[in-house]
């Protein structure tokens, strides 16, 4: 092997050598600190990982599939038309579970099972409805205010404590009950779980705007120059979303149970349309004699609301990493 080359430079020893400069090899990440294809890993792609393994995600979400397929395609689970009056016998009225009637008749000898699986559809429209009206209403407000502050701020939050002042289930049934017959049922429902749902919403996104507005990107891009609906929109919206998304998620199941009972109320949805709040309104006063038109639409009434509660307390942990 030959000697190294001397420098030869002057006042330097012969023996002194070049040594060439060598690159040190980036630091290899830990697998757990990149997402798919070597991207940095972010919030949702943690969320989503560690959803991916815990049961009450997964059990949630294939009853709240199995709950969609039942509500836009009724006809797989059930042959019998409800709202077809010729399928209802009075003959038959509050019989018990035979062939071709899983849960028996109600009291009109109408299919109880046919009415319980139309019933889903009424009732998770009414709630998925509601819940993207108060997110989007109460996520808007919220961003502004919790943005702007000052005189908006205050008045944002004076008009949101009045709304919080007033009782949900009686502030929809006044509602209701004053606008019922001059729109559709299931519209006014709509309207008026809104009217009073989008408070909480709007709090949880002010809360988490002002508390994202003081973070070093957003004064960076004000230093840049961003106007306020780039900041807005583009920074500080995508980092207020997860309590929102997890709070409107348990908002869901809870807008289903309102429904219900504004319907049992009788100033929800009304015939002939269909739901689960309707159909024990009907069966209350027989269910001595006759339990199971009650029963069934109750049950599948808690299951859905238990599997939306679910799976916003699956996501809420998920999104939380001090609950991880």
């Amino acid at each position: 092997m030959s000697n190294p080359t001397p420098t030869g430079g002057p006042g330097l020893p012969e023996t002194q050598t070049l040594v060439p400069d060598t690159v040190a090899a980036p630091a290899t990440e830990p697998e757990g600190g990149e997402g798919k294809g070597g991207k940095p890993a972010s919030l949702w792609t943690d969320a989503w990982h560690d959803l991916r393994r815990r049961p009450m995600f997964i059990v949630s979400v294939i009853i709240i599939l199995v709950l969609l397929v039942m509500s836009f395609w009724p006809s797989l689970f059930s042959a019998i038309d409800p709202y077809n009056a010729r399928t209802c016998d009075l003959s038959t009225a509050r019989q018990g579970p035979g062939p071709g009637h899983l849960f028996g008749r109600d009291n009109l000898g109408c299919d109880v099972y046919a009415r319980t699986i139309y019933g889903a559809r009424n009732s998770i429209v009414i709630g998925v409805l509601t819940t993207l009206m108060t997110t989007l209403i109460g996520g808007l407000l919220g961003i502004i205010a919790g943005f702007r502050g000052g005189v908006t701020d205050t008045v944002a939050s004076r008009v949101t404590e009045i709304f919080f002042a007033i009782p949900s289930i009686l502030g929809a049934l006044l509602i209701a009950a004053t606008f019922r017959g001059k729109a559709n049922s299931i519209l006014l429902v709509i309207l008026a779980m809104t009217v009073l749902g989008w408070p909480m919403v709007f709090r949880i996104m002010r809360a988490a705007v002002i508390t994202a507005k003081s973070q070093d990107f957003v004064v960076a891009a004000r230093a840049l120059g961003a106007g306020a609906g780039r900041i807005m929109f583009r920074h500080l919206l995508p980092n207020s979303l997860a309590p929102v998304i997890v709070v409107a998620t348990i908002n869901l199941g809870t807008f289903i149970a309102a429904e219900a009972a504004l319907s049992f109320l009788g100033v929800g949805v009304q015939s002939p349309d269909i739901s689960w709040g309707l159909m024990i309104a009907d069966a209350r006063n027989r269910f001595l004699e006759a339990p199971l038109p009650l029963v069934f639409p109750a049950v599948f009434l808690s299951i859905t609301v238990l599997a939306f509660i679910m799976l916003g307390d699956a996501v809420r942990d998920a999104l939380d990493p001090k609950l991880r």
